[in-house]
């Protein structure tokens, strides 16, 4: 039976919801899949984060292409061109196909007397496209990224920056975090092994292994008895370095979606987990991990900038900040990030850290360690948001060794940018 809708018009809606009404893709794209089969689904999402991700240039090939770009209501048009491009570029959906499935998708938009046009922009670029290609290699487009977040990355990482910018164009690797309680890491590799999946040990992370390929969870052994969790191999980090204990009293702050709660509860099962976090909405997600894990934590909406609103006056041997950022580490996970944010975001996102910071730091008892982490690549959010943090505060020392934190970068074959740093309260 053939399918109702029109999967390339789906795909140009979500695109124009991102671009044009700034919701972030994974808002958008749940509501769009509920009514698509489970094959179509994983199209739509590669189309999605495709076109999102290589966004300039595909702008620019259209700008060869069209005297004037499409505006206004024939907007989403324009998306649907996108698609079609993407598809000839980076698929392998035979060019008949997607030519077709996209000019159809002008009916599906209802704007059937446009199919010409976008029949012809699509045809045009397929006959031109080797010289196009060749042109694009010659102009800014070909880094992916908005002007301002290239400049704030070439100023922090005069040697790295292009490597940085290589890896936040790639497909995410999928790395799991094997469940201590049950398995080693080594232990689940084999088990993976046993059902043709293959995988790779993190050289430095316990838990961590990459898969080679993107699995679904449904084929990853015992998954929904709680032996393995997917999380990247950087975000591991945070429980690691938080080293809990069991029977201690600590604080996992901006909690959602959970995994690191769940992290926590792993290696210390036995510890009094308080997970908070500001969105009603994602907190679900915080407790559906519990349920699957057989895990307890008590999960309490609340407002980090006013701990005394859901504190309740107690003191926490330990806490995770996982502050909200500006997301810079995890642009190859979620590549609407590049055209959601603004450079004007990210000094307030750092004013934001640092009233966090400050609100929560009396809620830890003395000796006790903060762990500040984010999945930013920039300073102004990590290592001087920790420098100022510590000028302020006599009672507050850095515990791992280093003058401001550990910055860890986005790579092609490692986890995706992350900065952590450690801190201890002085008994005064």
């Amino acid at each position: 039976m053939k399918n109702t809708y029109n999967l390339r018009s789906i795909a140009a809606t979500a695109i124009s919801q991102v671009l044009d009404n700034g919701q972030s893709l994974s808002a958008v794209l749940p509501e769009l899949q509920r009514n698509i089969n489970d094959k179509d689904k994983s199209l739509l999402q590669e189309i999605c984060f495709g076109v999102l991700r290589y966004l300039p240039k595909l702008e620019w090939f259209i700008s060869q292409l069209m005297e004037k770009p499409l505006t206004g209501k024939q907007r989403t048009l324009h998306y649907l061109i996108m698609v079609g491009i993407y598809q000839l570029l980076y698929t392998r959906i035979p060019a008949h196909a997607a030519l077709a499935e996209t000019v159809d998708g002008a009916v599906a938009l209802k704007r059937p007397q446009l199919k010409g046009l976008v029949n012809g922009v699509l045809r045009s670029f397929l006959r031109q496209q080797v010289q196009l290609e060749e042109r694009n290699e010659n102009n800014n487009s070909q880094y992916l990224h908005p002007s301002w977040l290239l400049k704030r990355l070439q100023d922090a990482y005069p040697n790295e920056w292009q490597s940085i910018v290589d890896a936040n164009n790639q497909r995410p690797p999928m790395w799991l975090r094997v469940n201590s309680q049950y398995h080693s890491a080594k232990q689940y590799l084999e088990l993976l092994e046993q059902v043709d999946i293959s995988a790779q040990l993190h050289p430095s992370r316990p838990s961590a292994i990459c898969l080679d390929e993107p699995t679904p969870v449904s084929k990853l052994p015992g998954f929904e008895d709680g032996w393995s969790t997917v999380q990247d191999a950087s975000a591991q980090g945070c429980a690691e370095l938080l080293q809990p204990k069991n029977n201690e009293n600590i604080l996992d702050l901006c909690a959602a979606p959970g995994g690191k709660t769940t992290h926590i509860l792993e290696l210390a099962p036995k510890a009094n987990v308080l997970a908070v976090d500001i969105d009603e909405f994602r907190l679900k997600r915080v407790k559906e991990n519990l349920k699957r894990l057989k895990q307890h934590a008590t999960v309490i909406e609340g407002d980090g900038t006013k701990p005394e609103q859901w504190a309740d006056g107690q003191l926490f041997d330990r806490i995770l900040l996982d502050a909200p950022c500006s997301a810079t580490g995890v642009i190859r996970r979620h590549p609407d990030i590049k055209w959601l944010r603004r450079d004007s975001d990210i000094n307030e996102l750092a004013q934001l850290q640092s009233k966090i910071l400050e609100s929560v730091w009396p809620y830890l008892k003395p000796n006790g360690t903060l762990l500040y982490a984010t999945c930013s690549v920039l300073p102004e959010e990590n290592s001087l948001q920790i420098q100022n943090f510590l000028a302020k505060h006599s009672d507050a020392c850095l515990n791992d060794g280093t003058e401001a934190g550990l910055q860890i970068l986005p790579s092609t074959t490692g986890g995706d940018g992350f900065f952590y740093a450690r801190l201890v309260k002085q008994a005064q």
